[in-house]
């Protein structure tokens, strides 16, 4: 059977992460994506390690199922192109900064008059409008700003974050709003401008946070949800760390006082109910950490697995596709490129039963498609040539 949104045709003028990311998780589901790239130049992820040239690991893990255009999107032949693939276009992401695709003459507006039924999608960091929309925008600060990275670290002693949350948080919310539009326009049969940033989207992850703060005026830091949720990391005497989510049912603290030997815990006034628990977490966590430390780690999860205490190894990224449970549900899928060789993405996350995602096309070549799509419109080889000369392609 044919993808979920086999059919739908999706021009990309993302580069970096979140817009790539959206764009990637739409050609999953089988819609024909074609990334429109700077001639010469491309995605910058593309040369973010030395080699191989033009095709880094991390371009691969955003731009598969993709095909590469190069267009010069500032010169009128360019922009002529593009406005002749945006015609028939069902969706366009873009994620410029506010006001380029303006200044472009691609916005919206100018596309939605030639396209109404066109689903146009900007990702930005900050937002179309506002004090902060021409301040240029990463990751990072989208954490900081929206609060996620303040539960992330420890404030008195920060760092960065280890991983880009916002910008695949805004890549998911870009293609939530797009899947929506785009059932709208089953019913309507008209398309319509979908907006999120890194900094909305990950004030929308966080909600639940923002909701208890607003409704008990605490603020909560990184070490609140710990204790709410009774999570506990611990390193074992060989070394190797876990974690132990006790959340909230009873059985879960007296298995966890059986496996460590210390019964006596269950029955402490201190930490005979949850509310005692909460408020002497502190103290529970320096008990148990001098527990922990008398054996290795499988000895400890072993016997919290028996005795069905929720807890984990924490798992640097080396050891993942090693886990039984990772390798039982086959998260890789490898393509082969003739220079590269085979390459190994990680699947999609989501599994549908009649119309599954899948990995079918790798990463293009800067340019790979030009040719192709340009025939495409009818373009000939001499005007191609022609094209390349004026460096509109």
């Amino acid at each position: 059977m044919a993808g979920a949104l086999h059919g739908i045709k999706v021009l990309d003028l993302t580069s970096y992460i979140a817009g790539p990311f959206a764009t990637m998780l739409l050609g999953d589901l089988e819609a024909e994506v074609l990334k429109v790239e700077s001639p010469g130049k491309g995605d910058p992820f593309r040369t973010w390690e030395k080699e191989p040239r033009d095709y880094s690991p991390i371009f691969w893990s955003l731009n598969r199922n993709k095909k590469s255009l190069t267009l010069n999107l500032r010169s009128q032949e360019g922009r002529e192109i593009f406005l002749r693939l945006a015609q028939n276009a069902d969706v366009i992401v873009e994620n410029f900064r506010p006001g380029v695709v303006d200044r472009l003459g691609i916005s919206y507006e100018t596309v939605s008059e030639i396209n109404p039924r066109v689903i146009y999608c900007s990702i930005s960091a900050f937002g179309q409008s506002g004090p902060y929309r021409d301040r240029p925008g990463y990751d990072t600060l989208g954490q900081a700003f929206s609060g996620l990275l303040s539960i992330l670290t420890d404030l008195e002693s920060p760092k960065g974050p280890g991983a880009p949350f916002s910008d695949h948080l805004a890549g998911i919310y870009g293609v939530y709003g797009i899947l929506a539009a785009l059932m709208a326009r089953e019913r309507t049969g008209q398309g319509q401008k979908v907006e999120t940033s890194l900094l909305e989207a990950t004030i929308s992850f966080i909600g639940y946070g923002f909701t208890q703060y607003l409704a008990t005026g605490e603020v909560p830091r990184m070490e609140s949800r710990l204790r709410q949720a009774q999570v506990y990391a611990f390193v074992a005497s060989d070394g190797l760390p876990f974690i132990v989510h006790l959340s909230h049912p009873q059985k879960f603290w007296e298995g966890l006082t059986e496996v460590t030997g210390h019964s006596e815990l269950k029955d402490d006034p201190r930490f005979k109910d949850r509310e005692g628990r909460l408020k002497n977490y502190d103290v529970i966590n320096e008990i148990l950490k001098e527990i922990f430390k008398a054996a290795p780690r499988n000895h400890w999860l072993r016997l919290l697995e028996k005795r069905d205490v929720p807890c984990a190894p924490i798992r640097t990224l080396d050891e993942v596709f090693q886990d039984p449970q990772v390798s039982h549900l086959e998260r890789l899928v490898e393509l082969k490129d003739p220079d590269v060789g085979t390459m190994q993405l990680v699947k999609n996350g989501v599994s549908l039963e009649r119309t599954p995602p899948s990995v079918t096309i790798k990463p293009p070549r800067l340019g790979e498609h030009t040719e192709e799509i340009l025939n495409s419109l009818g373009y000939t080889t001499e005007d191609m040539s022609a094209l390349r000369k004026e460096g509109a392609i």
